[in-house]
């Protein structure tokens, strides 16, 4: 389980440094047209989609550390564990096809 947790780790180091970038697009927002029109570039949207894919992974991770500070951890955990990292990339799949 530690590329679980290496992937939970990663993932919040990610977000930390796209939120601001994040926060500015939105703050850019007040000049409407602008805005929108830089929204349609496909790296805006990729970054877009990656966000929702970090914050679905990190979400899981710390879903996992709860778990494990929690519950025993036993076998089948890790079969749980494989099916949150399916549902965390199916988020972002979903995400990115519906852009």
């Amino acid at each position: 389980m530690k590329r679980v947790a290496l992937i939970h780790r990663l993932s919040g180091v990610a977000l930390a440094l796209f939120l601001p970038i994040h926060f500015w697009a939105l703050g850019k927002g007040l000049e409407m047209d602008a805005f929108l029109r830089w929204t349609e570039q496909p790296l805006v949207k990729l970054a877009e989609w990656g966000l929702v894919v970090l914050l679905a992974a990190h979400l899981g991770g710390g879903l996992r550390v709860l778990a494990i500070e929690f519950l025993d951890w036993h076998e089948w955990q890790k079969s749980l564990a494989a099916v949150a990292a399916a549902l965390v990339l199916a988020v972002g799949l979903a995400f990115a096809l519906a852009l």
